[in-house]
């Protein structure tokens, strides 16, 4: 029976040999590593690819501030990260993310895009193996708002349904495509803040009141929007009347226009809207069906003057009509007339006849 010192020496060895493999692990040149962490970071580095020798076991890599290119040789040392759970790509002026760039990363649960130059997104640019993505945050990342259209695609068929965290703020978005955030089935927070949105119709709240239904507990923000306080903001202050507990900032959405009610809320210049903006049982603004109905009211007013005008002006009306019907007959006897007595039509007819 062995000695307890000795026993004890047989226990430590396995834990010794693992700390002296963590101590001698590779870390890529111009970047920091941390073995307890299990993080690898290069900041500001200047490097235009992911570089090369990260440790297979590392669970967080920040690249931030670079000018990495997700080229064939960048995807090869990600797919050599079977561990990694978080991938900060910060700030790396990317334009193009091709098809299943990030589907090499089996155990990816949070990507970090923001302050990025993104024009061209592939439909299926972030489906991940797994679906063990849960954090997306896309921050300032598109070039322009009408990457929305791309994004709106690859967020459809990216099999993100265990999706939870999704950044869109400070984007430029002036529209939310329908069918968005469809396939989103476990979104818990969509930041939409600062951005370009003046209204938001009701196919977009419609949208929101997706997300917010799917999940208990579930939130949205919209704060720092240049919302347009005039009758169309009525479908936004109703349904924040109704949702008010779930955005987060709700007390921050403001009115940039029209100037009278500039820095009000949403909801203070909706209180302060004309007595014409209430909304009616069609959906439509009641101000709007009104003037419906009196454009067909003028239509056909002036139609019944209009033939009110030619009841009265009849026989006038009837002795022009007579009058052009016998000047268009005088015309068309002289025609003829002129045409009998020209001789060389007479020769002409007289030789035809021969």
């Amino acid at each position: 029976m062995p000695d307890p010192p000795r026993r004890q020496l047989r226990c430590a060895l396995p834990l010794l040999c693992a700390l002296l493999a963590a101590v001698s692990a590779p870390c890529p040149p111009r970047c920091a590593c941390s073995q307890a962490a299990r993080t690898v970071e290069c900041t500001s580095r200047d490097l235009r690819a992911v570089p090369r020798g990260i440790p297979a076991d590392t669970r967080t890599l920040v690249l931030t501030g670079n000018r990495i290119r997700l080229g064939p040789e960048s995807l090869q040392e990600l797919r050599n990260l079977r561990n990694l759970s978080s991938l900060v790509l910060r700030d790396n002026r990317i334009q193009d993310l091709d098809s299943r760039t990030f589907s090499g990363l089996p155990s990816l649960r949070s990507l970090d895009l923001s302050r990025n130059q993104l024009s061209v997104i592939h439909p299926e640019a972030f489906v991940v193996q797994t679906g063990s993505l849960r954090d997306l945050n896309l921050s300032r990342a598109l070039h322009n708002p009408s990457s929305v259209v791309d994004l709106a695609a690859s967020l459809r068929r990216g099999s993100l349904e265990a999706l939870q965290v999704l950044d869109l703020s400070h984007n430029g978005l002036v529209l939310l495509p329908a069918g968005v955030f469809g396939g989103l089935e476990a979104l818990q927070v969509l930041d939409l803040s600062h951005n370009a949105l003046r209204a938001v119709p009701e196919e977009g709240l419609a949208e929101l009141d997706q997300v917010l239904d799917r999940v208990p507990g579930a939130a949205v923000l919209l704060g720092g929007n240049p919302f347009t306080c005039s009758c169309s903001i009525q479908p936004l202050a109703a349904w924040l009347n109704r949702s008010w507990s779930l955005v987060q900032d709700a007390a921050d959405l403001r009115c940039a226009s029209p100037p009278a009610l500039r820095n009000l809320t949403v909801l203070e210049a909706a209180a302060a809207l004309p007595l014409g903006c209430p909304r009616g049982p069609g959906g439509a603004p009641r101000a709007l069906q009104t003037s419906y109905v009196f454009l067909g009211l003028v239509l056909g007013l002036v139609g019944l003057v209009f033939l009110f005008v030619l009841y009265l002006n009849r026989r006038g009306i009837k002795k022009r009509v007579f009058g052009l019907r016998d000047a268009c007959r005088e015309v068309w006897e002289g025609y003829h007339f002129q045409t009998d007595s020209d001789p060389r039509g007479a020769r002409g007819s007289a030789g035809t006849e021969a």
